[in-house]
């Protein structure tokens, strides 16, 4: 296995890395505020607490009377009341952020990858997004609700108690205070390292995410070939690094909040020995003293949540980085404004705006590499292709044959010159414009769960059955559904797995032509059907593709000898073009190539007797 390296985090911690997830969190900013309302409510009540307590010694205990104790009943009463009611729809709020946050943000990530190009996801992995989707937007909105709210709590709770203190007794209250300065820097000092260790745990979770993808997807290609121990090494190597920084990093928090907890206490320290001074001395100061001691101990909790929730905030911002990562990654292909306001985009199409797509296709001085590549696959390439016109593309595996499809589909767009649509450079109009015209035919097809009949009804959401029954039996798949155990309403399993790759296939072929495209692909697209059913799909093909333009990727040069043009390709250059009479006749490439397959099927032909 080979897994893919995302990009480094080393940023500080950062206010405007988190401001980032400002707008999905205004989108819920009602109940976001109702939460942060009934903390501070119940905050204030954290506060008053005590001051009740010293009431309740300097009136009823140290005066030795009950007079007034019914009504001091009755309002702590109702505040504990207050409270609880507080508390719950604190509680239902915040729930509510944390949901909402982050289903936000993955709807965000899900519209976002639908609109990135095809180059992406050729080098991104399955298990990068899937963890970017779900493990990351999940931490984050639980950090933004619990997490944020939580610190509020502590920092009001915090400020509160110092103020009441500060009423108290002045003295009392800067003994606890000059603690504070001491625990920031214990703290700079902690964050910044938790900070790195979780950048590389979120890094190592990622991998571990696309292993057990690629492991799951790929069971049987590694049982086939024995290779689990092999697997199981390499994915130890990656749990035992996760182990290994998960344990620094629980090393840390578990010094780091010791380290708070004994500084805290020092506080209390202090309260007691200069407060019961006083408090021998004025009998009347035992409920000051009692509520000072009980603000001392109590502020221990809401500091080291304030120092636990920067800890997490800390971490947490590698996952908003790589989330705001992929949401900041621009699409290799995009429409322009105009374009986009004439014709929609693809969640918003102008339908209405789309003109009819003939088929003429020219690629006019066209130039072109990859994006991750330094060489020039073509260089000033000229090629006219009439509406109705099949071209097929040959050469051997690798040598370029899908580059010109994937410019002509506007998967890839020219490095330097012009494609052009029916006379205008199709950058002129929308891709989904041009996509909604192309029939796409993979060699190794994807389908989606669910029965046949919905995966055909893909290519035209608004098919009838009798339109479905006409295309399954266009490409001579009838025979082979009717024999499953529910016809079209079977269920192929996730990804068509219950299928063999030729029925995938013959589905696939079903669903690119109910949808009535103006240009077809085949991508190798019989490579995976027996021998009889291909012929009887080569005569549904030639009658398909009449007045169409379409282009057929083929190995098996057998089924390319009616094509219009065929363009020879070799090393991702064309160097030879004509039709197959007249390629055979130049002798070249072409004619090597033909004599070499034929042999080929001869010698296979004269085994199949024996």
């Amino acid at each position: 296995m080979s897994y893919f390296e995302e990009e480094e985090y080393k940023k500080p911690f950062s206010i405007k890395i988190w401001a980032k997830i400002i707008p999905f969190v205004k989108q819920y900013k009602k109940a976001f505020v109702m939460a942060i309302s009934f903390l501070v409510l119940v905050s204030i009540i954290d506060v008053v607490y005590p001051l009740f307590q010293r009431y309740a010694i300097n009136n009823f205990i140290v005066t030795k009377s009950t007079e007034g104790i019914g009504k001091f009943a009755v309002v702590y009463g109702c505040m504990l009341f207050t409270q609880a009611m507080a508390v719950i729809f604190f509680i239902k709020n915040a729930m509510r952020v944390e949901l909402n946050v982050a289903k936000a943000i993955r709807r965000a990530l899900f519209v976002h990858l639908q609109k990135l190009s095809f180059s992406y996801y050729n080098t991104t992995p399955v298990g990068y997004m899937m963890a970017r989707v779900m493990s990351d937007t999940g931490r984050i909105g639980q950090m933004v609700s619990w997490g944020l709210i939580d610190m509020l709590w502590a920092i009001i709770y915090v400020i509160g108690v110092f103020i009441a203190m500060l009423i108290l007794n002045v003295k009392l209250a800067l003994l606890v205070m000059c603690i504070l300065p001491v625990i920031a820097l214990i703290t700079m000092y902690f964050q910044k390292k938790i900070l790195n260790i979780n950048r590389k745990i979120r890094k190592i979770n990622s991998r571990m995410t696309g292993a057990f993808n690629e492991g799951i997807t790929g069971a049987r290609t590694s049982k086939t070939l024995v290779i689990e121990d092999k697997n199981l090494k390499e994915f130890s190597v990656i749990t035992d690094n996760y182990y290994n920084y998960t344990i620094r990093s629980t090393v840390l928090n578990a010094v780091f909040i010791p380290i708070v907890l004994t500084f805290s206490t020092l506080a209390v320290c202090f309260v007691i020995v200069s407060g019961g001074k006083l408090a021998i001395k004025d009998p009347f100061f035992f409920g000051t003293f009692s509520a000072f001691i009980t603000y001392a101990i109590s502020i221990f909790e809401p500091i080291q949540q304030i120092a636990r929730v920067f800890a997490d905030f800390v971490s947490t911002q590698a996952n908003i980085e790589r989330v705001t990562g992929l949401l900041e990654t621009q699409p290799q292909i995009t429409d322009t404004p105009e374009v986009i306001e004439k014709y929609g985009d693809n969640f918003n199409p102008k339908k209405e705006n789309w003109e009819h797509l003939n088929g003429d296709i020219e690629f006019k001085d066209v130039t072109f590499k990859y994006p991750d590549g330094d060489e020039y696959i073509l260089t000033n390439f000229n090629l006219k292709i009439p509406a109705g016109t099949t071209v097929a593309i040959v050469g051997e595996t690798g040598a370029g044959k899908s580059t010109l499809v994937n410019l002509a589909c506007r998967f890839f767009e020219p490095t330097g010159g012009q494609i052009l649509i029916d006379g205008r450079d199709y950058r002129e109009r929308s891709q989904l414009w041009l996509h909604n015209n192309i029939g796409y035919v993979l060699q190794s097809p994807h389908l989606f769960s669910g029965t046949i009949r919905e995966n055909i009804r893909y290519g035209k959401f608004d098919a009838t059955d009798e339109e479905i029954e006409a295309a399954i039996r266009i490409v001579a798949a009838d025979g082979i559904i009717s024999n499953m155990e529910n016809g079209l309403d079977t269920n192929i399993g996730e990804g068509g797995d219950r299928l063999s790759t030729g029925e995938k296939q013959l589905i696939s072929f079903a669903r690119a032509i109910i949808a009535n495209p103006r240009i077809f692909v085949l991508d190798e697209a019989t490579s995976s059907i027996d021998t009889q059913t291909e012929q009887l799909i080569q005569e549904a093909i030639m009658h398909i593709l009449k007045n169409r333009t379409s282009f057929l990727i083929a190995h098996r040069l057998s089924t390319i000898k009616k094509a219009d043009l065929i363009l020879v390709v070799k090393n991702g250059k064309i160097i030879e073009r004509g039709t197959h009479k007249e390629l055979l006749r130049q002798k070249g490439y072409y004619h090597s190539l033909y004599l070499k397959q034929f042999e080929e099927e001869t010698g296979a032909a004269v085994l199949n007797k024996k």
